[in-house]
């Protein structure tokens, strides 16, 4: 429900125009002189101020001029020979104006574009109070699905012999999420371990999880630790655990049983004291069926899933406490770029889809900080291309296409901005040129074969 006032000394017209807009469920407010008006803005912030331009008083120009500094939406209402004076109000700050008498069907469609407004800078007020915030509350947002998300997220994180499996599609930020909870468990003083199961050959994470035991010598036993001991007493985070080979498998199973394990090339027991958190952007049901990943260590991995959505299925609240975490974060190695927003360049990020979900955003707040520096605030002129023409995605102009598809292209695109240099390209994808290439190979983009492009600006 949003809120109204109506400034006008002629009361049959405050209550025709409050009629209309109490049948439509807003809440009404009236005023019949300017003084009366400008206390009430100051007041109790309406989202929409109906302002006659001559009252009894003083001006509309002149409550215009007084409530400037609380920066309402206006919309001025004014007799037919006053137009040109309507014009000047809108120079002085008023969203559109009306003529008398009023027509309903105008009202109606002015009055939405002014909520639609009003609640945009209601979001950027929002963003700046949000920053500082708690990182981990302000990455996921403090609508209510998220707030139920992040109460089970302390709870897991608590329980630190619980085996989590995080879900979500790429860049949904499930490492920064199996961060978090290792930072608030606790084990938070020991180490938190990462690895990619995607990025290394089957061999390479064999050694790398488990570690190297070679035969006794006359300069007695020598093994290489893994990655479990490593980690011992703190968190091991094993992302994309879908890509997990086969033969690797059984081992993490018998981890996650026995809590122990035996290093390659050795015979005796290593025990295993670490907490496991794993993450996929891959449907494992599917992987399951498909006979690509053991159910027996699906339900081990699974007996606490958290689902991150991805961020075009967020509030715009949950996307606004981000947008400040993420500037937050940048500003310390971006001083001189503006941190503010203005709400042009808010609202394109708030339409924007995103398929490349919390990765892409950071990368696109980077740039515009770079691009903007010494700016007063980030515009939509500093934003990237794709953002800066984003419509929004809605179901008509839905394309359908797989998450391979998707990364694909986005490969593809960072890949030609960096005119093939591959370090520079997954410094920005935000993975490591090992998986670059193992992707690169994976879609023949080297080889010629068709990118697609529907769908991805």
């Amino acid at each position: 429900m949003s809120t109204v006032l109506i400034v006008d000394d002629e009361r049959d017209i405050t209550s025709f125009l409050g009629a209309f807009f109490e049948r439509k469920g807003h809440q009404v407010m009236k005023a019949y002189t300017g003084e009366e008006a400008v206390t009430l803005v100051k007041q109790r912030r309406p989202d929409l101020v109906l302002l006659d331009l001559r009252l009894p008083d003083i001006s509309g120009f002149d409550v215009l001029e007084r409530v400037k500094a609380e920066n309402p939406v206006v919309i001025m209402i004014t007799g037919h020979g006053d137009v040109s004076l309507a014009v000047r109000a809108m120079q002085a700050g008023a969203e559109s104006f009306l003529t008398k008498p009023v027509e309903l069907a105008h009202l109606g469609a002015a009055a939405e574009r002014a909520f639609e407004k009003a609640h945009l800078r209601q979001m950027n007020l929002y963003l700046a109070e949000r920053r500082g915030a708690v990182p981990a509350r302000a990455l996921l947002g403090s609508s209510p699905p998220m707030r139920e998300l992040a109460a089970q997220i302390d709870l897991l994180a608590r329980s630190d012999r619980t085996t989590v499996l995080l879900v979500g599609e790429v860049g949904t930020g499930k490492g920064r999420v199996a961060d978090a909870m290792h930072r608030q468990s606790p084990r938070a003083a020991q180490r938190f371990v990462e690895v990619n199961c995607a990025a290394l050959t089957a061999a390479s994470l064999d050694s790398e999880l488990f570690g190297v035991e070679q035969a006794p010598s006359a300069e007695g036993e020598v093994y290489r630790p893994g990655l479990l001991e490593v980690a011992s007493g703190g968190t091991l985070f094993l992302d994309e655990i879908g890509d997990l080979d086969a033969h690797l498998q059984p081992k993490l199973l018998r981890v996650l049983e026995g809590k122990s394990f035996r290093r390659q090339g050795g015979t005796r027991e290593v025990q295993a004291d670490v907490r496991l958190i794993a993450a996929t952007s891959r449907d494992l049901v599917a992987e399951v069926t498909a006979g690509r990943f053991r159910e027996d260590l699906y339900y081990r991995l699974s007996v606490m899933p958290i689902n991150l959505p991805p961020l075009r299925a967020r509030a715009r609240e949950d996307l606004v406490e981000l947008i400040a975490h993420l500037i937050e974060e940048l500003r310390v190695n971006l001083p001189e770029g503006p941190t503010e927003l203005d709400d042009d360049a808010l609202e394109r990020l708030l339409k924007y889809s995103w398929p490349g979900n919390i990765r892409e955003m950071r990368n696109v707040l980077e740039r515009a900080m770079i691009v903007g520096r010494g700016a007063p605030a980030i515009s939509a002129a500093h934003l990237a291309a794709e953002v800066r023409d984003a419509s929004g995605l809605n179901v008509e102009h839905h394309v359908p296409r797989t998450l391979a598809e998707v990364e694909r292209q986005h490969v593809d695109r960072t890949l030609r901005a960096h005119e093939g240099n591959r370090t520079r390209a997954a410094r920005e994808l935000g993975i490591s040129r090992a998986t670059l290439i193992k992707k690169i190979k994976e879609y023949g983009i080297e080889s010629g074969q068709p990118v697609p492009t529907g769908g991805l600006r």
